[in-house]
């Protein structure tokens, strides 16, 4: 009866392939747009996953995700410091700085300062020269993406000339000499990462009574960093998360106050419901076309449950097909797109979150025509 459930689908070549078509549709809306959700979130917090040596972020309580900054004093890393279980902690500066570049244009940059003597928080990986070059006179190292692009020089032809080590600009009126090319992960808005000592950045940013953003802990091996978290809330009065904790507030910050959940669902929702319409009436479509064929099927005793079993078989064959093509088409984009702006992750679990919606068009286009042949008298078949 397999062959029989799979010769009835194919053989409407116009309804079967109208099937496979909106769930492709529908696996490649759904995919695509699931994965640039993905991306755009990653993105919130690509600088905590670029820093990647502290166990745990130290802030003010006040602070509700990784942009938000609250300057503490800098004595504060002293206090953190000295509560039982912290190895070591070190000051980070962040903050927005305007730079100006050589053809007199402004750009907003991303700095990052680091502890002078250790230079812990740095970019994960150095394309040109050291981390230890920081500690030359005004160096700074940039991201390949930024020097590459907005903080790239202008030729008189229209050309771009990617900034190199050795370039000068002006951080906030203050000489900075480009000595590195770091790789980091994209930010959110796209600017320009600067990473400094921490000194230098203060002596960059505009005056202010209090300027290091964060305090950046590690635990001494054996410590429970929740309980350890705990331990420095109590002891400073600071907010303190693992990195996972921090990611997830800093998520949960742009999913409540900012309309991209929403924008990115309704796309979702829409392709989710473009299948169910296109592929659930086609294959509605297509039962009711072949029920002179179930009825002969029943009438010569065929239960309802092996007609059921036909029909479910009919419907994981174009699912598993359209599912298949649809993130086929989507991975395609994603590989496309890879050096572009655009942000696009594919993790497995978004492969489960595509295939559970497929299949649940499917369930739904599958219902419909179980219940038409279900309620199938076979006589009126012959009658017509």
């Amino acid at each position: 009866m397999n062959f029989v459930a799979l010769k009835m689908l194919i053989g409407n070549r116009a309804k079967y392939l109208g099937i496979i078509v909106g769930l492709t549709f529908a696996s490649l809306l759904i995919t695509q747009q699931s994965a640039i959700f993905v991306g755009l979130m990653m993105r919130t917090f690509g600088f905590l996953t670029d820093t990647a040596l502290p166990d745990i972020w130290v802030m003010d309580p006040k602070v509700q995700y990784i942009d938000d900054l609250k300057p503490m004093k800098e004595t504060e890393s002293l206090r953190v410091r000295s509560v039982q279980g912290v190895a070591w902690a070190v000051p980070l500066y962040k903050g927005l700085l305007k730079a100006r570049l050589p053809n007199g244009t402004f750009q907003t940059c991303n700095v990052i300062g680091l502890d002078d003597e250790t230079l812990i928080g740095g970019p994960p990986r150095m394309l040109q020269g050291q981390m230890a070059d920081l500690r030359r006179s005004d160096g700074v190292i940039v991201d390949i993406v930024g020097a590459t692009g907005k903080l790239a020089r202008v030729l008189p032809d229209g050309k771009r000339e990617p900034m190199k080590i050795g370039d000068t600009m002006e951080l906030n009126d203050h000489r900075a000499v480009v000595v590195g090319i770091c790789q980091v992960q994209r930010t959110f808005q796209s600017q320009p990462v600067v990473y400094t000592t921490f000194s230098r950045a203060t002596t960059f940013s505009p005056r202010e009574r209090k300027q290091m953003s964060f305090v950046l802990a590690k635990a001494k091996p054996g410590q429970d960093l929740l309980t350890l978290c705990r331990r420095i809330r109590r002891v400073t009065g600071l907010a303190a998360y693992t990195k996972d904790e921090f990611k997830k507030i800093t998520i949960n910050y742009y999913t409540k106050y900012t309309g991209i959940p929403i924008n990115f669902g309704t796309t979702v929702v829409l392709g989710f419901i473009v299948g169910v319409a296109i592929a659930g009436q086609t294959f509605y479509n297509f039962t009711l076309d072949n029920l002179r064929y179930f009825g002969t099927l029943k009438a010569m005793g065929a239960s309802d449950f092996m007609l059921l079993r036909m029909i479910l078989l009919q419907a994981t064959m174009v699912g598993g097909i359209g599912y298949g093509l649809g993130v086929g088409a989507a991975s395609v984009f994603g590989t496309l797109s890879g050096r572009t702006e655009l942000s696009f992750r594919l993790p497995w679990q978004l492969l489960v979150f595509s295939a559970i919606a497929i299949m649940l068009i499917c369930a739904i286009s599958a219902a419909l025509s179980m219940w038409k042949v279900v309620r199938l008298e076979p006589a009126v078949v012959f009658k017509s």
